[in-house]
């Protein structure tokens, strides 16, 4: 009940917001690098930190020191959706947020290299997942198989020991602070409700994103030090690829990779070769759901090692070339 209760809310907050962003033009005007060709309501994605704000409050007032983080990010990103920030304050609040959040989570209690090593991590997917947000549903919908994954490893004793022979590896235990992903969960699919259309009302923008990345870094590092195990990295694999590819090209072209382009796969699928925003969108989410699956099994059962877990990310990003070279030789072709 009490979700139902926070979906209504988030929902009528939404309208409202819509309201808001109308009068101060908080609007997603189509560009020449655009995905869009409508005006679009900028910064739904606010319901994130607002949920978040409201779990903390209405649940305990756990982990102050990251939801403080959480909200100084949310601020900032909400003010550039609104009106660019200068690039060295949107910097240091980032820099302020992940160090708030490595203090929260313990992380400096570690020795150097595993700072260094969560720091890369944090802000990888930070970056990963604010570069990805550029279609319809994609944010939405990718954000909600991770989430529904965080679930069933946080309630694998449940949810998943009837599916699984065997026992879960030792000192496996909750590592999710209570109710915190089913407010986020819900969050989530309001902003869904209005996103995840053929014509969305409105995009998540930095608020969105930013949030969201930062929520599944605290997730993601939360279950790695719980199983002492990397290999859970594979859940962002699919993101990871592509933008890890992406980059890598766009640098050795000489290009500046904070400017906004095209290049992505799914931006190619959507803009160049014309698929559905949401049959991408949905290709994304379900490839990841595929591969969380596996890695859950793998991991649980005790068969995931080094070798294989670099295998899989092997085959990951070989069929990831394999199907970007077929899309862009048929692009190639067509013009």
């Amino acid at each position: 009940m009490i979700y139902l209760v926070i979906a209504v809310c988030l929902f009528l907050l939404m309208l409202l917001y819509f309201r808001l962003a109308g009068h101060f033009k908080i609007i997603d005007w189509p560009e020449e690098r655009s995905s869009h060709s409508k005006p679009t309501y900028r910064g739904g994605g606010i319901l994130v930190p607002v949920a978040a704000l409201a779990w903390f409050f209405l649940f305990g007032r756990q982990m102050p020191l990251a939801i403080i983080g959480l909200t100084l990010l949310g601020a900032v990103s909400f003010a550039d959706d609104i009106r660019p920030v200068r690039a060295g304050i949107r910097i240091l609040v980032h820099f302020i947020a992940v160090c708030l959040l490595f203090f929260e989570l313990g992380i400096f209690s570690y020795h150097w290299y595993w700072i260094v090593a969560a720091f890369i991590l944090t802000v990888g997917c930070i970056n990963a997942i604010n570069f990805m947000d550029g279609i319809n549903g994609i944010t939405a919908l990718y954000s909600l198989v991770a989430l529904g994954t965080f679930s069933l490893l946080n309630n694998a004793r449940k949810l998943l020991l009837p599916f699984i022979p065997g026992e879960l590896p030792e000192g496996w235990s909750a590592f999710i602070p209570e109710r915190l992903v089913g407010v986020i969960f819900v969050s989530i699919a309001v902003f869904a409700f209005f996103n995840v259309r053929k014509k969305a009302q409105t995009f998540a923008g930095d608020v969105g994103s930013m949030t969201i990345a930062f929520l599944m870094s605290w997730l993601l590092i939360e279950l790695m030090v719980m199983s002492n195990s990397f290999y859970w990295i594979l859940l962002f694999s699919v993101y990871g690829t592509d933008t890890g590819y992406t980059i890598a090209r766009r640098l050795l072209r000489g290009e500046n990779i904070f400017r906004p382009h095209r290049q992505h796969l799914y931006q190619i699928l959507a803009n160049e070769h014309q698929w559905p925003h949401l049959k991408v969108s949905l290709l994304y989410a379900l490839s990841q759901a595929i591969i969380n699956m596996a890695v859950i099994f793998l991991v649980l059962q005790g068969f995931m090692t080094t070798p294989l877990f670099l295998a899989i990310l092997a085959i990951i990003s070989l069929t990831y070339l394999f199907f970007r070279t077929r899309v862009e030789k048929s692009r190639a072709q067509d013009m």
